[in-house]
């Protein structure tokens, strides 16, 4: 008996949903790596390193697999994708050691390696005819929304729940297997299998796409590296320019980034790809500034309008970038082209979290917490 699959507008919110995971599952620990620390003393080196094993094996995953699911379809490879993030998300929930965080974080890697550009390609192919410019837009609204509900429903499980570095994951796992199921049910895509045999490869671009990806590259990487910045020490830097343990109020302020990602993707997707980019560059260029400013000077409206101007940038490079690959990429090479872009915003964001991790345990954070201990109390 054939299984009843989805319409096609159905499975694009399914797709929708799949690209949403990708950050609220790799998000979801940037308000307990205080508690870690707590609980297992570690120093900024240990947990930037935490964060820096997602980016590094997304890397490994899109050079082996980056462009698989333009052979065995996206379906197949988001289903892979979200068990690998299950998987990951169930190390959290249990982990009785710092290792098994590292071992959570390696799967969700694996997870996101493999869903990411598949995802994105298949709200492009589900799409309605000529809106690829919405299913630009909402990838980033997608993303944006998985960060703010990592932070803001993690914060509060944290702070008003029982098990605070456990219960957070265990609510992740059911969203995640619900999105599993409905991605159980998506069609197989015509043309998203090419009768060729697969081989991993480090992911390549067609020939005449070299100056469109690079500019598509650039911007995403920028993006995503402040995005990183935030999500690896966001917490703690919140945490000091509050100066309050309270994880919801520390997870609403790094919120602020994803808020003013998702509140201009869909007005940002009228702008042309390159302006996008130039905005968003400067923008983003800005939120740095105020996010050093703002360790250095211990002033909580600097990282407010740093959060801001970040998701603000974020939010315009990525669509951008984004819009200029789904504009001008082959369909058959679309996953690749993807997972290519993806594989260099994740090399440069593990590069940059991790020189950030030195540099905090050589010199500190700049607040005025910066050398003192975390005061969370652990259960």
């Amino acid at each position: 008996m054939s299984v009843r699959t989805l319409g096609r507008r159905a499975s694009f919110w399914v797709a929708t949903a799949v690209v949403a995971h990708t950050l609220l599952a790799s998000a979801a620990p940037s308000m307990t790596y205080r508690l870690y620390a707590a609980e297992w003393s570690l120093t900024h080196t240990m947990t930037t390193t935490m964060f820096a094993v997602f980016p590094i094996v997304v890397v490994s995953v899109l050079i082996c697999f980056g462009d698989i699911s333009d052979y065995i379809g996206r379906r197949t490879t988001m289903l892979a994708g979200l068990a690998c993030s299950l998987l990951g998300t169930l190390c959290f929930a249990i982990a009785p050691t710092v290792l098994w965080i590292f071992v959570g974080r390696a799967f969700i890697g694996v997870g996101v390696g493999l869903s990411a550009s598949p995802a994105t390609a298949a709200m492009l192919e589900f799409r309605a005819a000529g809106q690829s410019g919405r299913a630009s837009s909402l990838a980033t609204l997608a993303q944006a929304t998985g960060l703010a509900l990592a932070t803001v429903v993690g914060g509060a499980l944290i702070q008003y729940a029982p098990y605070p570095t456990r219960l957070n994951y265990w609510v992740l796992l059911i969203v995640l297997v619900i999105v599993f199921g409905a991605t159980w049910f998506v069609p197989r895509q015509p043309g998203s299998e090419v009768p060729r045999r697969w081989r991993p490869k480090v992911p390549s671009i067609p020939r005449g796409l070299g100056q469109i990806f690079a500019a598509s590259a650039i911007a995403t990487i920028s993006g995503y590296a402040i995005g990183g910045l935030l999500m690896a020490v966001g917490a703690q830097i919140a945490h000091d320019l509050i100066d309050s343990d309270n994880a919801l109020v520390n997870g609403v302020a790094i919120a602020l980034f994803a808020v003013a990602a998702g509140v201009v993707a869909i007005p940002g997707k009228r702008l042309t790809p390159s302006a996008a980019i130039t905005v968003g560059g400067v923008s983003s260029t800005i939120g740095m500034a105020l996010l050093a400013l703002s360790t250095t000077r211990h002033a909580l409206p600097n990282f407010v309008a740093a959060a801001t101007a970040g998701g603000i940038g974020f939010s315009l490079m990525y669509l951008g970038g984004l819009s200029l690959i789904n504009t001008n990429a082959p369909a058959d090479h679309r996953g690749g082209v993807l997972s290519a872009l993806y594989f260099a915003a994740f090399a440069m964001q593990a590069l940059i979290v991790s020189l950030l991790g030195v540099a905090a345990t050589a010199w500190g954070l700049g607040g005025r917490g910066g050398s003192r201990r975390y005061r969370h109390c652990v259960a």
